[in-house]
């Protein structure tokens, strides 16, 4: 048997040095890989937060446009006050009658 297919300086060369390229480029693939989907997953946070922003700002418009204003409030009050003092009247006005 021929000792120089199993020296030390033949293994390196013909096993160890290609396994070892083989791993390198495996890691700097998987680098590139989770590189590139971290880049996708943070371009998708900001559209979503975009959206979100944007919904937001919108329902905050809608909910001004659509808001009671004190004006309004207390020109129900009064219509409303108006309207149980005139029941009031006619209850105080039934039960005089009655005695």
């Amino acid at each position: 048997m021929d000792h120089s297919l199993l020296s030390p300086d033949w293994w390196i060369t013909a096993v160890e040095l290609p396994v070892l390229g083989g791993l390198a480029m495996l890691l700097w693939r998987t680098r590139q890989d989770g590189d590139r989907r971290a880049d996708e997953l943070e371009h998708r946070l900001e559209i979503g937060l975009g959206q979100s922003r944007d919904a937001l700002a919108a329902y905050k418009l809608e909910v001004a446009k659509s808001y009671a204003t004190t004006g309004y409030l207390k020109d129900v009050e009064s219509r409303l006050t108006e309207h149980l003092i005139r029941i009031e009247t006619k209850l105080d006005a039934v039960q005089c009658g009655s005695r």
